[in-house]
């Protein structure tokens, strides 16, 4: 187990390592002016110093004119006044708003950050890295476990218990409820194969209230902060729920169970508003008194300026009143200080009150590292995502629940990997239990999505038909939203008999557009809009990021990549192949989780527009058209 421990460190080292290079090399190559067109980038920018707290320097950074960006609370940034990489003074954001963004730096600001013009670089999150990292050199025996199973150096337990469940949704199908029951009565871990549209949310809901009613303490997390709000969105209680995170990146529905607000509603809160209040009113005192600075101080120490003060006196040609005047800004200055520490000790008191009062904890995987919860102990992890997210960032809140419940799908996207020589860590923790231990899963088996002849093909290529569909949506069709169009549930388009049907690349591009498909995807949502369909109820799934730029120019349409689509539907989708070559060259085609994906977004109808020369040389594609003639 150390030898594959070790080769996680060096896999995440790896995609570290690769994030840098990414951004180091945009910084290098792209102007100031061509990364804030996409969002990296945030230029004419002064700097105010707020405050210095636990070591950290807080500085606000603003201008007139608003800031749009992709820059956000948490990222690692570089502050410079033109050249990042010369300069490499790194702070992390910590608030932003129309006109400012706020960082915090760990280390001393120079003069011309907070006195000359400067631009923001987005640079390298470290801390999800660091947070695996961590946790990997201190496993804890539910790591090991789990970690033990993954490697099969350990069996577990068989669950061969059964138990009487008086469920709050009594609409739950048989599937959810058999899922719901093993989750419960596991020793170690339980697997939820949740595929599209089979109420995965709704089974894991079920589990945290039953689990709640046990009086277990329950760790909720995901990789991603919307699909964590979104779990504690669906939550029909309201006691006991508590979110950690920065309250910035919570949804807004969600912050009344931030811990910022938890803090705010407890009884000891009162006291910490006062001391926020003398804390102002001393600030505001500051003002009428001289900052003693190294110029005007002519190097004397603080304790020496409050003996001279004391005496009287005046000292290397500083007059007595502005040694009086400099003594009662370091007054008020420690005064602050004092407060502060009272702040952060009474802090210390609330905040484990807070954990221990609220039984359902949700957070990111990453954030359960979090040090407020560091020696928290909880009966379970129930964990979202899991097929999307990498072993050692599921090992996080693993390590500190006693039993874990991962959910997921295997067969749809895995977790991001930007270095090719990281890889294996596409292969999830979900995939290698669900594949050793099918015992221990269950297949949510019911989808509430589409029509029957959409689900089919996914069900038979992906699922070995073990899928049904729900009665209520088993027969839904286009012509439940239009009375002017009367089609099947999918329609392809060929193009390989038309002209200028061959896929391009833009200059400097890896991407890749194509234009005929681009003009066949706009005339086809204009059909659609135009017979009365509601344009929120279309979407456009591409795989390359260019061939969305271009479509995006042309429409008002949702239009975005297979990953962008993950998790969510429409009542129509339209899929751009793109790729259109005689060199059987399929690129991101060949993925058929992703396949799998674009498929499964539709709810009545789906429009998929390719070459069919191209497309058929892979068999799966081959089969797929064939049923599309037929359905």
């Amino acid at each position: 187990m150390k030898k594959y421990i070790e080769e996680l460190i060096t896999l995440i080292d790896y995609e570290r390592e690769e994030e840098t290079v990414t951004m180091v090399s945009e910084i290098k190559y792209l102007s100031p002016y061509e990364r804030e067109l996409i969002g990296h980038t945030i230029t004419s920018l002064t700097g105010k110093k707020l405050s210095k707290e636990y070591g950290l320097t807080l500085v606000q950074y603003g201008r007139s004119k608003p800031i749009e960006t992709k820059i956000n609370i948490s990222d690692r940034v570089i502050v410079s006044k033109s050249n990042p990489l010369q300069t490499l003074l790194v702070a992390t954001v910590t608030d932003k708003g129309n006109k400012y963004i706020q960082l915090s730096f760990d280390k001393k600001v120079p003069r011309w950050a907070l006195k000359e013009e400067v631009q923001i670089d987005l640079y390298v999150n470290d801390v999800t890295f660091k947070r695996m990292e961590d946790n990997l050199k201190e496993l804890t025996k539910q790591s090991k476990d789990a970690l033990s199973y993954h490697l099969q150096l350990k069996q577990p337990q068989k669950n061969n218990t059964t138990i009487e469940v008086d469920y709050y949704d009594k609409s739950l199908n048989p599937s959810q409820k058999r899922a719901v029951e093993k989750s419960l009565t596991t020793k170690d871990f339980h697997l939820i194969h949740g595929p599209f549209g089979t109420g995965k949310t709704r089974t894991l809901t079920e589990i945290i209230l039953q689990e709640n009613r046990k009086g277990s303490k329950i760790l909720v997390t995901a990789e991603s902060n919307t699909a964590v709000d979104n779990l504690l969105k669906r939550m029909p209680i309201t006691d006991n729920l508590l979110r950690l995170g920065q309250t910035k990146r919570i949804s807004p529905e969600n912050r009344k169970y931030s811990l910022e607000s938890k803090i705010l509603e407890h009884p000891s809160n009162n006291k910490l508003q006062g001391y926020y209040q003398v804390i102002e009113e001393y600030t505001e005192e500051l003002n009428y008194y001289t900052k003693p600075t190294q110029q005007n101080s002519k190097g004397l120490t603080d304790n020496q300026i409050k003996k001279y003060a004391q005496k009287h006196k005046s000292t290397r040609g500083i007059d007595k009143n502005t040694i009086q005047s400099m003594a009662r800004w370091i007054d008020y200055k420690e005064k602050i200080g004092q407060l502060y520490e009272k702040i952060h000790s009474l802090e210390d008191k609330i905040i484990p009150e807070v954990i221990t009062e609220n039984n359902i904890i949700f957070t990111t995987n990453s954030s359960a590292a979090l040090e407020v919860i560091k020696d928290e102990k909880f009966d379970v992890a129930i964990i979202d995502e899991a097929s999307q997210t990498t072993i050692p960032s599921n090992l996080i809140p693993i390590s500190k629940a006693r039993k874990f419940i991962l959910a997921g799908d295997h067969k749809q996207l895995p977790p991001t990997i930007i270095n090719s020589n990281a890889r294996p860590l596409e292969k999830t923790l979900f995939e290698s239990l669900i594949r050793k231990y099918p015992e221990k899963s269950e297949l949510l088996d019911t989808q509430y999505r589409m029509n029957q002849q959409l689900m089919q093909f996914s069900n038979t290529e992906f699922y070995h038909d073990k899928l049904q569909t729900a009665d209520k949506n088993r027969d839904i069709t286009i012509k439940d939203l239009t009375d002017t169009i009367d089609e099947k549930a999918i329609t392809f388009i060929d193009t390989s008999q038309m002209q200028n049907n061959t896929e391009k690349q833009l200059n400097d591009s890896t991407s890749y557009t194509n234009p005929l498909e681009k003009d066949l995807v706009i005339q086809v949502t204009q059909k659609y809009i135009q017979s009365g369909i509601n344009e929120d109820d279309i979407g456009i799934i591409t795989p390359y990021t260019d061939q969305v730029t271009e479509i995006s120019q042309e429409t008002d349409i949702e239009v975005n990549s297979v990953d962008g689509f993950q998790g969510r539907e429409k009542q129509v989708i339209i899929i751009s192949t793109v790729r259109s070559n005689n060199r059987a060259d399929m690129g991101f085609l060949s993925d058929m989780r992703r396949l799998n994906v674009a498929l499964t977004r539709a709810k009545r109808k789906l429009v998929i527009i390719g070459n069919k020369n191209t497309l058929e040389t892979n068999k799966t594609y081959k089969r797929l058209l064939k049923y599309a003639t037929y359905n």
